[in-house]
């Protein structure tokens, strides 16, 4: 109850402020006279957004109404929220935040690679929650060089590990190993139920591969964290790495996942992996 109180007066400023800023002429309205404050009137904004001026009034006003998705979609579109005060206006108002229809950020800038490339010899990768690859450095491309995923087409960590062989795949232990990441996809599948972009992923995975499919229906759900796992490389034998999840401000929903050596030999080994790729004569 506590929380609600606080949240209620912090829509009620946040709308205000956000109608404030928005003119008629942006939206295609004549200024009209006597406009004694800046911005849209409160009456505008709920025509605008196809709802009645008492809801809006009281929801302006921080009263305990119910809102819809539907809603505060509209609301969002009159006010020209961008997607960090679209999901800032759903958590003021309690609703379970919506994503985008794809869902996912699909794609990093070139500070995030750059923050990744400056990690080498260590392994990196940008992952978004569906374990999308956004980008790699070329410590990750060394590690999980698998020449069958040129005939994958998918970008995705997932798809790659449950579709390839056992003999190519790089990733040892899988019994092990997979059971968690199909655990953690589902956590993060929480989020996206009935989304037609994570819908199609699943169906399409469980389709490729039964034991994705077995492992789906168990409904086991953890979150990332970090894992000691073992690699093997046809160059440089068996390596033990730490994997450790880093969030990134500015992208929900994506993470850096960096590889460290969990022993010496191991890092031996990590720094050798980029000699051999660059001289795969030696």
């Amino acid at each position: 109850m506590r929380t609600t109180q606080r949240r209620r007066p912090e829509l009620a400023t946040f709308l205000r402020s956000r109608r404030a800023r928005v003119t008629p002429a942006d939206v295609g309205m004549p200024p009209g006279l006597r406009r004694r404050t800046p911005g849209l009137r409160r009456e505008e904004v709920a025509q605008l957004s196809g709802v009645g001026v008492t809801w809006y009034t009281w929801l302006e006003q921080g009263r305990p109404i119910n809102a819809s998705a539907q809603v505060l979609d509209a609301v969002a579109r009159t006010l020209r929220l961008d997607p960090p005060e679209r999901e800032h206006l759903y958590r003021l108002a309690q609703v379970p935040f919506a994503p985008d229809p794809e869902g996912l950020t699909r794609s990093t800038g070139p500070e995030v690679q750059g923050i990744i490339d400056a990690l080498a010899p260590l392994p990196a990768v940008v992952y978004n929650s569906r374990y999308d690859i956004l980008a790699t450095n070329p410590g990750y491309r060394d590690l999980f060089l698998i020449p069958e995923i040129v005939d994958i087409g998918v970008a995705n960590a997932l798809w790659t590990l449950f579709t390839v062989s056992e003999r190519a795949c790089p990733l040892m232990h899988r019994e092990r190993e997979l059971p968690v990441m199909v655990a953690t996809l589902r956590s993060s599948y929480g989020r996206h139920v009935g989304e037609p972009a994570w819908e199609r992923f699943i169906a399409g995975l469980a389709a490729a591969s039964p034991y994705f499919a077995e492992l789906w229906e168990s409904g086991e759900v953890v979150q990332p964290g970090p894992r000691v796992k073992t690699f093997r490389h046809k160059a440089v034998g068996e390596l033990r790495m730490t994997s450790q999840s880093l969030s990134i401000d500015g992208m929900p929903e994506c993470r850096i996942v960096v590889y460290t050596p969990e022993d010496e030999e191991t890092r031996q080994k990590t720094a050798r992996l980029r000699e051999h790729t660059e001289n795969p004569a030696s």
